[in-house]
Formats: structure tokens, C-alpha cells, sequence
């Protein structure tokens, strides 16, 4: 297996991994803009804490696409390949953080359930600001996301690394979720709020992972650029 293929295998598995951690700890977290949010943590401790570490999984598969790819594209634009692996490096930042917001709610619900009248007024205020900060960090990181994913999706369509309608089907979806986004901040609504207009990336990155994994980048397009002229001027020498 060539250096390529290797990596093309590597962003493919790392791609799965990502969305299905992010997918489970979905699923294990209850909803964060549940009154009773606190009341449901503190009786799921177990299936909290896993959905935690299902999101810190999520956030290094997120940085580990762009390092995966970086090798490859970097032989195409250095600028916009190390452009890719900074934005989604702050996504994952961003998911970190949101991973300790729903650690520390977990703490907060475990005092909550014991706790008496006034205190659990406080505590309630406490787990509030916990849910708002996890998902002003969650719209921030899916925004880098889609600025890095934007990024290599450019160059894949601008190579042909992967077929145009791979790439153009990305950068499409892309847009879509960047308004997504906005909507989330302007409505001061959680990002989750918006699957329709998310669906289309999250389908389009596993089409993706599974052409990588399979078929790998395109032969021709793994030639770096200006290669092939400094192959022409070698056979005309000759």
C-alpha cells in the first residue's frame, strides 16, 4: 500500500469513528434544554459520563481528518491543507470544552438531587449557564469545522483528488450548514436545532469516508502539482 492509500484509508476510518462517536454521545447525553435536565443526569450517571467520552472521542477524530489528509494536500497548497488542520484543531477545542461543560453539569445534578430548596435554585442556575456555554462552544466548533472542511474540500475539487461530485457535493453542503450556524446565533438556538440543514454534510462525509477507504484519491490527481511539467522538461532533455 502506497504512502497515499495509506492516507486516504486513514481519513476514511478516522471520518467513521468521528460521526459515529459524536452520533452515540448524542444519544447517551439527555437534552441539555430539558427543564429537568439536572433531575434526569443525576439518574444516569453512567450513560452521562459515557456520552463525554464518546464527544472527546469525536473531537481528536475531528483534528485527526485534517492531520490524516494534510500529507496529501499538502502537496497541492501547503496554505490550505495546514488552513485545515488549524480550524478543525479549533473545533476540536471547542468540542473539548463542551465535553467538560457536560462532565461538570453531571457534578452539578449529583448535588442538585440531594441539595435543598434554595440551593438547588443556585445549583439550577449553575447547570444553566453550563448548558449555555456548552452550546455557544458547540455552534463555535461546528462554524471552524465547516471553515476546514471547506478548505480541503476546495482542493479536493480544484485536484480532482476525489471525483467533482464528491467535492462539489461537500462544499454545497458545507454552505448549508454555515447557515445553519447562523441561524443558531442569531436565534440563540442550539445548533442541533438545525438537522435538516446538517443532514447533507453529515450523509455527503460518510459517501466520502467510504470512497476513501475503498477507492482511495484518484491516480492522476496523486501526482503532486508541477510534477508533471518537471517530468516533460526531463523527457525533452533527453
Amino acid at each position: 500500500m502506497n504512502s497515499n492509500r495509506k492516507f486516504a484509508v486513514i481519513a476514511g476510518v478516522v471520518f467513521i469513528i468521528a460521526t459515529a462517536a459524536s452520533l452515540m454521545s448524542t444519544a447517551l447525553v439527555p437534552a441539555l434544554s430539558s427543564p429537568d435536565t439536572l433531575t434526569q443526569m443525576s439518574a444516569q450517571v453512567n450513560q452521562v459520563a459515557g456520552g463525554a467520552l464518546l464527544l472527546l472521542v469525536a473531537a481528536f477524530g475531528s483534528v485527526g481528518i485534517a492531520v490524516a489528509l494534510y500529507p496529501v494536500l499538502k502537496e497541492r497548497s501547503a496554505g490550505l491543507a495546514l488552513g485545515a488542520v488549524v480550524f478543525r484543531t479549533m473545533e476540536a477545542v471547542m468540542y473539548l470544552v463542551g465535553a467538560v461543560c457536560v462532565l461538570s453539569m453531571l457534578s452539578v445534578s449529583q448535588q442538585f438531587a440531594t441539595a435543598g430548596g434554595p440551593d438547588r435554585s443556585v445549583l439550577q442556575s449553575l447547570g444553566n449557564a453550563l448548558v449555555s456555554l456548552h452550546d455557544h462552544a458547540a455552534v463555535t466548533g461546528v462554524f471552524a469545522f465547516c471553515l476546514g472542511g471547506l478548505l480541503y474540500y476546495a482542493l479536493f475539487f480544484q485536484t480532482r483528488l476525489i471525483p467533482r461530485w464528491l467535492s462539489g457535493w461537500g462544499i454545497v453542503a458545507i454552505g448549508l450548514m454555515l447557515l445553519a450556524c447562523g441561524l443558531a446565533v442569531l436565534n440563540d438556538r442550539p445548533v442541533t436545532g438545525y438537522a435538516l440543514l446538517a443532514a447533507p454534510i453529515g450523509l455527503q462525509e460518510m459517501v466520502l469516508a467510504v470512497w476513501l477507504i475503498v477507492k482511495g484519491f484518484n491516480a492522476p490527481a496523486t501526482t503532486p502539482v508541477g510534477a508533471g511539467a518537471a517530468a516533460k522538461k526531463v523527457l525533452s532533455a533527453a
